[in-house]
Parts: C-alpha cells; structure tokens; sequence
C-alpha cells in the first residue's frame, strides 16, 4: 500500500495506527534518522526499526550501549555514554538534554557522522537512569563544515600555516622530490611540559607560549623553508633540499632558539623547550603519512629518553615485526571480545595451614583464537592497556566471575583489574548493579590491583578501594614489591590482603636479599593486620617456610596450577554455568 492509499483508506483523512506508525518510520527513514530509548543500568538500548538500515549496524552492536560503542570510530570523539553518564547537568525533574556528535564505523567499513540528540531522566539518587533520542545521519554537512574549516590557510593562534595548507605544501614537495630524485626533510617540534605551563598559569598563558615559540622557529628557518602547526602545541617544519647533517644543523639551531631565552609573557618569565623529531624523504617515506608517522615515531621515541633533544628517524626491522606482531595481536582481542571468546582459568589459593585448603581461585584471563589456540595473556594486557581496549576486556572478566559466584553460592574467586578500570565509572556501577541484584555473590569477590597503578594516583586508587570495600568485597595490592609503593601509602590506601611478588618468593631460598625483604615484608604486614599472600611458591621447602614465618596464603603451580576446570561445580550448576 502506497502513501495515497494509506490517507484513502483513513477516515476523514486520519491513518489508522498501524498505518500512523509505519508512515513515521518511512518518513524518519527517508531523512536518515532513528530513534531510540536507553534504560542506562541494564545498558539495554530499544531502537526503532529502521536504526540497522540507518545506521548500518547488525542488531548485536545495537542491542546494549557498551556494544554500540564499540563501533565508534578511531577519530570520533566521545560518544554518547561520555555525554549522559559525565554529564555536569542535574535533572530537576524534567529531565536534561543533550546534543553531541560523534562517528561510527559500519560493519562494511564505512564511517558516518551521526548528531545524536535526546534527553535523560534522572533515578531518586540523581543517577541517569533512561534516556531516549533521535540520530541521525549528517556525514555530507558535517564533511563540508570540515571543508571549509580547514580551507584557512593560518593557523588563526600562531600566525603561521594551517595543518592543513602545511600538509598540501609538504605533499607536493614530496611529488616534486620523487620526480627529480631530490630530499626534503620534515621536522616535528612539540612544546614540552605543556600541561604544567596549563596548571600552573592557565591556558590562556600556554596559548601565549604556543604562539610566541612559532615565532621564535620561524626566525631560525632558511628563506624557503616553512612552518606550520600541526596540532595543539606541535608545529612542522619542511626543509627543502635537505640532508641528514642539514637536518641536524636546523633542529640544533631551534632547540637552542627555544631554549636559550625565556619567554616573557602576562604571567611573567617562562623557560620553555621543544623536542623534536625528524625524517628524511623520500629516503624514508614516499608519502605525506609516512612523513607525519614516522616524523611523530622519531619525536615519540626521544621523548621517552629525554626531552629537549632531537632524534632523526632510522628504519628498524625489528620494530616493524613488532608493530606487526601488536596490529595482529589487537586483531584477535577484538575479535575475541565480538565473538565472546574470552574465557578464565583459575588459580586456587590456600591456606598456609598444613591441610592447604583452598580460601580463593584467581580468575586468569584467557583469550582463544579462533583456531583455539590461546593467546599468551603476557602480550595481551599490556597491549591491551596501551590501546584503549582493556577496560572491554576486564568488563567481560567481571561478567564471567560474577557467573561463576552467582553459581556456586560458596565459591570465593578474585579478579585482577588494571590501572585504567580502576578509573573507570562503568566498571563500578557494573559492580554495584550485581550487589543490587546478587549481593552475597558480590561480597565473595576479591579485587586484585597492581602496585604500579596503586602508586599513579594514590587518592584516586584510595576511592576505589573505599568504593569497592563498600560493597563488601576485599581488595588485595597485586605483585607487592615489584614497584615503589611505601608502608604509609598502603595504609592510607585501606587495604585488606598484600600478594608478596612471586619474584622475590621463586628465589626465597637462592637469593639471602629476597629472602629477607619476604621475611620483612611478613613481619610489617602482619603489624598493620594485613593479610599475606605469597605468589609462585616453587616448592614444599619454600612453602613450610613461609607458614613459620606467618605468610597466610600460598598460590603457585606447587600448590596449584590454573585450569579451565571447576571443581566446585556440582553437575546442575555447570548447566547453569554454561548456559550464562
């Protein structure tokens, strides 16, 4: 049925419902919108028919918003979680509109721009707890906005070029360089410690400093050389018909500009330095991505060494097998995580006691390829921090430990969590909807944290410690010994269990100096009532050993390797198990 049938078949000219609705939906369809209702704590999203169609997503990234953010593109800023969950905003009672702008990755590999708009509705705690909206497509306005954004050529701040005049000046050098064999190079200067120049004087003062070291670069550059800045406090330099020695000539020449004279400004006298990263093309990159990459990958890396210095960039074979042993690596997490691949191995820990009976299982990750071989968790999580993805990763560990506790209703298990969860809201309120829900399986979980994330922040960690704890759950610090934590920052951490570093315990009796940090560590924590456990406990020599000297609990492949097995599990809760 046609549009003009649908009207004739209505009295008086008014659709019949079902008709109403399905006019709606083909209208919404036709300007590229959907509509949606989110109930927040349940993460459970209600889309209007046509989202799939609009949108390009399959019904599994529509079905909860954890899963429809995973779709977010690489250059998309935050999504809608950001704008709702971190909102400033109170709702009074009718609730709080939002408006942001972000972009998604389609499952055939398209990106879209999409204005998402809707309000939300606040619980009796002032906690957002529905929203609903309307997206809608808007790639083509948002791409010609970007257009004529970047069509200025100077950098409105700096006085300089724009990034991206800069980089249409430096593509074309680079062609010109190819057709007649010739070097140009490309310097990428950043303004170091800008952050503290931020917190210390304020942004205004930093956007001086930003302005005036482009000024002072410019004044040591060649007649045809150019500068352009090419984001927040980077700038980029072409050097034309350049070398090697040339290229460290110039950038000696802008370390020193920069460095030798402080920088007057409002809030008074200011030494500032820029480090600097370089390449030489097209000897070493035969295009404008190349260039910026691997410029930025010779700044990164002397960064990381020392500021105020300059680093030219060299090819490296061992550094392109291990880019693409990390590329491949974030392949099969993603993929796991989309495929619910990942899965837990657990660990018991036991009593010192002579009976060794198991208090806890440590819940160990494990990822499986599709071919089901398992990933090495030692290149997972590290890898996995670095890009963003393990806060997904312990999302899915927290599930599948809840599973395992709601099943077996004497079962204890501990989880590891890293440095980014710990910062992470959704991964408490994740904790605090099970203690709603299933509370006694809740205060039978242990929360792991490592030292070197206890130590980034030492109040931040001390909330979540004190959130966690507020649930019931008991927090241990993780591979004790292996950072710098000291005794007084582990009693304002509150605490409840230290896990001694399995380095120090492997060599217990090999090594007198760890040998006696273990027995002093035992000793101190035992003073500020702190549970001990020892990790990588080799043999049954170590093990009586460290029972005499009060160590409460032992873990190790002596006394138990991890399995995928579940020997608390009676045969009707694996059932139950397996199906969740």
């Amino acid at each position: 049925m046609d549009r003009a049938d649908i009207i004739s078949a209505g009295h008086d000219g008014a659709l019949p419902a079902d008709a109403e609705a399905a006019a709606t939906a083909d209208i919404l369809s036709s300007v590229g919108t959907a509509t949606y209702e989110w109930a927040i704590p349940s993460d459970r999203i209600t889309w209007s028919d046509n989202a799939g169609n609009v949108l390009g997503i399959g019904p599994r990234h529509l079905a909860s918003g954890r899963a429809f953010a995973q779709m977010l593109a690489k250059e998309s800023p935050a999504g809608r979680y950001e704008a709702i969950v971190n909102s400033p905003h109170v709702d009074r009672g009718e609730g709080v509109a939002y408006a942001i702008e972000y972009a998604i990755q389609t499952e055939e590999g398209a990106t879209h721009w999409v204005e998402d708009s809707g309000r939300w509705f606040a619980s009796t705690d002032g906690r957002p707890l529905r929203a609903h909206g309307a997206v809608r497509i808007i790639t083509e306005s948002y791409e010609t906005r970007r257009r004529l954004i970047e069509a200025s050529e100077i950098d409105p701040m700096t006085g300089q070029l724009s990034r991206h005049r800069f980089c249409e000046v430096l593509e074309t050098s680079l062609a010109d360089a190819l057709k007649v064999r010739g070097s140009i190079g490309l310097l990428v200067a950043a303004v170091d410690n800008l952050a503290h120049v931020n917190e210390a004087y304020g942004f205004d003062i930093a956007d001086e400093i930003i302005a005036a070291v482009g000024k002072r670069i410019r004044t040591r550059l060649r007649g045809g050389d150019l500068l352009g800045r090419l984001s927040g406090n980077k700038f980029g330099m072409l050097i034309r018909n350049c070398h090697p020695e040339d290229m460290e000539i110039a950038a000696e020449r802008i370390l020193s500009a920069v460095r030798e004279d402080i920088f007057l400004t409002r809030a008074g006298p200011v030494a500032i330095t820029v480090t600097i990263g370089g390449i030489i093309a097209p000897r070493h990159a035969d295009s404008l991505a190349a260039m910026l990459g691997r410029a930025q990958e010779a700044l990164d890396g002397i960064k990381s060494r020392r500021r105020g210095a300059f680093h030219i960039y060299a090819p490296s074979l061992e550094r392109e097998r291990v880019r693409q042993e990390n590329l491949k690596i974030t392949d099969e997490i993603v993929s796991a995580l989309n495929d619910r691949r990942i899965g837990l191995a657990f660990q018991p820990i036991v009593t010192a006691t002579p009976d060794r009976r198991t208090a806890y299982y440590e819940c160990l990750l494990r990822i499986r390829r599709a071919d089901g071989t398992l990933l090495p968790a030692s290149a997972i999580v590290p890898l996995a921090e670095k890009l963003g993805l393990v806060r997904l990763v312990d999302a899915r560990v927290l599930e599948l430990t809840m599973t395992e506790l709601i099943a077996a209703p004497d079962l204890r298990l501990s989880v590891n969590v890293s440095p980014a969860t710990t910062m992470d809201m959704s991964w408490l309120r994740s904790l605090e909807a099970y203690h709603r829900t299933h509370q006694a399986a809740v205060e039978r979980l242990m929360v792991e944290i490592t030292e070197t994330s206890a130590i980034a922040d030492v109040e931040d960690t001390r909330r979540f410690v004190a959130r966690v704890q507020g649930l019931g759950c008991r927090v241990a610090i993780d591979d004790f010994g292996a950072g710098h934590t000291s005794f007084r920052n582990l009693r304002k951490l509150g605490i409840n269990c230290v896990k001694i570093d399995g380095a120090f315990v492997a060599s217990f009796h090999a090594n007198p100096d760890d040998r006696h940090f273990v027995k002093a560590l035992l000793d101190l924590a035992r003073h500020m009532n702190l549970t001990t456990i020892a990790e990588w406990v080799p043999s049954e020599e170590v093990a009586v050993t460290l029972a005499e000297l009060g160590c409460n609990y032992l873990q190790g492949d002596h006394t138990g390797p991890a399995s995928d097995a579940r020997p608390w599990l009676t045969p009707a809760t694996t059932v139950l198990a397996r199906s969740a």
